[in-house]
Formats: structure tokens, C-alpha cells, sequence
């Protein structure tokens, strides 16, 4: 395949590295909650299931406004949309700071999630502006450590701002630091301008047949074996985040019996570890499909095998008796290998669908996602409560369902996700329609 004239690799990487600062200001706003737990709960008089239904309703509107902002970036120059978001960020950290009762929080949090949630999808419709079909797992793999920057920043800053300030004073910092963002992206935020015209050869075929029709119905794209297998994969991936972001630093404070400052040190480890470990499968992929490997075998193949890995990590976790310590790392790991769904999950989808329906496409996929993030700590909270007394196998409980997740969630992709059958059947059975 040859690579377009308008891709251009230095402007594309720049949009990438302030992609990749959105991305650890998302994730910041999404663990202080859980980096805060401990001394919120207490000041806020909360039990366990309260406490994960304040964390969970973050994603209560996540998906919704995912959807609507996902369809209007069809539309509207992500540019804009971007700096949009970024800006509410940092006004809505403003109430978290200042809230005295937990129903005032949970609605904060509500808000807040509706004006985070299309970030990641409208983040990658951006980048795939920017990069061919090819070259695009590690720049989303890039963004997606982001994410990973984020949670190290608040698993090493959080709980010295909270020891020296009060909890409350997290806020603030982010409300800052998305400001500087802004400022940031006004000044070298641009709209790319690279199309979806060239596929790779061994997609399908050389002709027109490999290449996506303009538009398809919905129904008939959200209908899709592959797609639907896609969207399990982000399901479950986005479940772990869920578990990790809201009960990981509780875990190791109360289950395994770390200070608040130890807790912080090695949860930023976990999360540090899921780094390389998803830009090497990234890379991995990458270089797979480069050397004539079809998606299938390079994106699709290569998740199942890393959630299967990270399901069975998981178990030991929660089977085996292990030192607090090994504990910690085997969870480094097990979490880690599913991160990889979260790279490539776009590109298949990207590759499958027509470039005008793109953003809404993804942007529904992390809809449907993120109802696992919504669920998981929610469902972990019961389990803490009703088995509060078993310490950190209470928790583990919670894992060992997580696990379960995993495996089905590679079994059905393994079965049924076949990225160059579907745009072959999708091309078949398009039709014209009105959007």
C-alpha cells in the first residue's frame, strides 16, 4: 500500500502528543475518586455499595452523550469539539472541590462523565485524520498511555496532595492543569486532513470490492458479527478499568494492608507496567500486519490471546496464596495484556466502516463500552460488602468474575470477529440510505 501525500509525520505526532495530555487529564478525572476513597468515605459517611454507585454514575451518561457527540463529529471539525470538552473538564472540578453532601458529588460526577465520555472516540476519529490504515494501532496505543500517564500521576501526586491540603484540593489541581491543555491546543491543535480511500492489499482484493462504500445503515453495521464482537472486547476491557480506577487503591489499602502512601506507590506501578506491555503488543500488531498478517490474525487474534493471558493471571491472583507483594504484580501484569483491545479495537472498526460514519461508529462502540465501567465497580462494592469480613478475598471475588469476563470476551472474538469478512459483507449488502 502506498501512503498518501497528506500524511505528514511530524504534524501527525504533534496532534498525537497533545492527544496523548487529553487522554492523562481524563484519566486523572477519573481515578481521584478512587485515590480519594478512603478519606471521602469517612468524611462523607459512605459504605461500600454508596461508594460505588457515586464512582459508577460517572459513566451514567457517559454513553449517551458519547453517541450525540460521536454522530456530530461526522459533522463538525473535531478541532473544536476537543477543546469543547477540555474546557468543561475544567470548570466541572470546580463543584467536586466545593461539594459538602454525596448526592451533590454523585451529580458532579454525572456531569462531568457526560463531558468526558466522547473524549477517547472523538481523540481517535481525530487521529485516523492524521494516519493511514496501517500505521494507526501505535498512535492509538500512544494515546491510551495517556491514560496509563494519568493514573501513575494521580497513584504518586494524589495522595501527597491529600496528605498536605485534603482531598478536596485534587480538584483544583486538575481544574489547572486542563486549563494549561487548552492553551496548549488553541495554539497547535489542527484538523487533519488524510482519507480512507487506500485499503491494504490483502484486505480482500485490488478492487473496488476492497474498499468501504460511502454510507451504510446503521442496523446493518451495529448487526455485524464482527462489530458486535468489538464491542464485547470493549465491554470487558472497560469492566477491568472500572474495577482498576475505582477499587484497586482500596484493594491494596485495606485488602492487602498498604498505607495510603505505599497504596499509591504501587498502584502507579500497576499501572506503569501497562506501558510497555501495550505499546510492544501494539507494535507487535503493527509490525505483524506490515509483514502481510491480515487483521484477523494481527488485531483480533493477538487480543483474545492477551485477555485469555490476563483471565488467567487474574485467577491465580485470586486462587493462589501469594505474598501481598506478588499479589500486586501478578495483578500488574493480568492487567496490563487487555489493554491491547483498547489500541486496536478502533482500527478494526475503522477499517470495517465507512470513513463518513467512522466517529459515530467508535463513538457508540465506547457507549457500549463504557456500561462495563458503569457496572463493575458497582457489582465489586457488592461483593466488598457482603463479604466484608473474608479482607482482601472479598475483593478478589470481585476479580475472579472479572476473569470470567475476559474469557468469554476472547472466545467470542476468536469465533466471530473477522474484520475482512465484514467490510466483504458490508459491501455486499450496501444499500443507499439517507443519514
Amino acid at each position: 500500500m502506498s501512503v498518501s501525500t497528506d500524511y505528514r509525520p511530524k504534524s501527525a505526532w504533534t496532534i498525537t502528543v497533545l492527544l496523548t495530555g487529553l487522554a492523562m487529564i481524563n484519566f486523572l478525572d477519573k481515578i481521584v475518586l478512587g485515590m480519594v476513597a478512603v478519606p471521602l468515605m469517612a468524611d462523607m459517611h459512605l459504605s461500600p455499595v454508596r461508594f460505588g454507585v457515586v464512582a459508577g454514575s460517572f459513566f451514567w451518561l457517559f454513553s449517551t452523550s458519547t453517541v450525540i457527540v460521536g454522530f456530530l463529529s461526522n459533522r463538525i471539525a473535531t478541532r473544536w469539539i476537543l477543546l469543547a470538552m477540555g474546557a468543561s473538564w475544567s470548570v466541572l472540578q470546580l463543584p467536586q472541590a466545593f461539594t459538602a453532601s454525596a448526592s451533590a458529588l454523585l451529580f458532579c460526577r454525572v456531569v462531568l462523565g457526560a463531558a468526558e465520555g466522547p473524549s477517547f472516540p472523538t481523540s481517535v476519529h481525530a487521529l485516523f485524520k492524521w494516519f493511514p490504515d496501517q500505521k494507526r494501532s501505535v498512535p492509538v496505543a500512544v494515546i491510551n498511555q495517556g491514560a496509563i500517564l494519568g493514573m501513575m500521576l494521580a497513584g504518586l501526586g494524589i495522595p501527597l496532595i491529600t496528605l498536605h491540603w485534603g482531598w478536596r484540593a485534587n480538584f483544583l489541581a486538575l481544574a489547572a492543569v486542563g486549563c494549561v491543555w487548552c492553551v496548549l491546543w488553541l495554539c497547535f491543535g489542527r484538523e487533519g486532513t488524510l482519507t480512507d480511500r487506500m485499503r491494504r492489499p490483502h484486505a480482500i482484493d485490488q478492487d473496488s470490492a476492497s474498499v468501504a462504500p460511502e454510507r451504510l445503515p446503521y442496523l446493518r453495521i451495529l448487526t455485524d458479527a464482527s462489530v458486535l464482537s468489538v464491542f464485547l472486547l470493549g465491554f470487558v476491557a472497560y469492566w477491568l478499568l472500572g474495577q482498576t480506577v475505582t477499587w484497586l487503591p482500596t484493594y491494596l489499602e485495606k485488602g492487602l494492608g498498604f498505607s495510603s502512601i505505599a497504596s499509591g506507590r504501587w498502584f502507579a506501578l500497576v499501572i506503569a507496567f501497562a506501558a510497555p506491555v501495550n505499546i510492544g503488543l501494539s507494535g507487535l500488531s503493527q509490525r505483524m500486519m506490515k509483514h502481510g498478517a491480515t487483521s484477523r490474525e494481527a488485531r483480533a487474534r493477538l487480543s483474545s490471546v492477551a485477555m485469555t493471558g490476563g483471565a488467567l493471571l487474574f485467577i491465580v491472583l485470586a486462587t493462589v496464596d501469594l505474598t501481598p507483594i506478588q499479589k500486586v504484580l501478578c495483578y500488574a501484569i493480568a492487567g496490563a495484556l487487555p489493554t491491547l483491545c483498547l489500541s486496536v479495537a478502533p482500527a478494526m472498526l475503522a477499517e470495517m466502516v465507512p470513513p463518513a460514519q467512522r466517529g459515530s461508529i467508535i463513538a457508540i462502540n465506547t457507549a457500549v463500552a463504557s456500561l462495563g465501567a458503569a457496572v463493575g465497580p458497582v457489582v465489586m462494592g457488592r461483593l466488598v460488602e457482603s463479604h466484608a469480613s473474608a479482607g482482601s478475598h472479598a475483593y478478589e471475588l470481585g476479580i475472579l468474575v472479572t476473569a470470567v469476563l475476559l474469557i468469554v470476551a476472547a472466545l467470542v472474538a476468536l469465533l466471530w470477529l473477522h474484520p475482512e469478512r465484514s467490510l466483504q459483507q458490508l459491501k455486499r449488502d450496501a444499500a443507499p440510505i439517507a443519514v
